[in-house]
């Protein structure tokens, strides 16, 4: 039997909205990512899952309680699972990052896997971090289903390896906020039964943004 791991990006915030970077910066959900939320967690609470993890930042934890409540889970932090380290563009708006780097910002959207952002992190490093941790979840809890709540980057990196693909697919992966994956692990290997789910959205009335930002 695999462990089921479901990968949740977290709920919206208003960074998301405007297209800021958010990296570390510890943004909260605003009122449309609490329900997206808990429509998220409507649609999981007959889910059997045993734990709950989470990226420390409070829109990553807030979205992962709101997850977990129905299921009675404590939600732990993970220090691994927190978001890339955007350096000198945190608190950046997109179109700024874009014409005070531009040369940086064509490269990570056209070789994301080669960018290292000033005082920052890349998509290498992130995956060093973030993997570590998930390769602990795993083997912390054989055979059973866990919600882990996380960020763009980190969601994308997992799915990349998940799929076999190299860090150079990052912009090929989509990953909305709230919507969540399925992956199971089996010794060595990882099957990806769902990916970037948001049906839950439409289900509790509220339209999708098809913003990956």
């Amino acid at each position: 039997m695999p462990t089921t791991i479901c990968l949740i990006r977290h709920g919206q915030t208003d960074w998301n909205k405007e297209k800021i970077f958010r990296g570390r910066a510890d943004v909260p959900l605003n009122e449309r990512g609490r329900a997206e939320a808990r429509a998220l967690s409507l649609h999981l609470e007959h889910v059997g899952a045993t734990a709950c993890y989470s990226s420390p930042l409070s829109r990553a934890v807030e979205t992962a309680e709101i997850v977990a409540a129905p299921h009675s889970l404590s939600v732990k932090l993970e220090e691994g699972l927190t978001d890339m380290d955007y350096g000198k563009w945190q608190g950046l708006p997109d179109a700024d990052a874009a014409s005070r780097f531009p040369e940086m910002y064509h490269q990570w959207h056209e070789t994301p896997h080669r960018v290292k952002f000033p005082n920052g992190e890349s998509l290498a490093m992130v995956k060093k971090r973030v993997m570590n941790s998930l390769s602990l979840i795993v083997s912390s809890h054989p055979e059973t289903t866990v919600f882990v709540t996380a960020h763009r980057v980190v969601c994308k990196v997992v799915m990349c390896v998940s799929l076999g693909l190299p860090s150079s697919a990052f912009w090929r992966i989509r990953q909305d906020n709230c919507a969540f994956n399925v992956i199971e692990f089996s010794e060595d290997n990882s099957t990806v039964a769902l990916m970037n789910d948001t049906c839950h959205m439409s289900s509790a009335g509220i339209a999708p943004t098809l913003a990956d930002f």
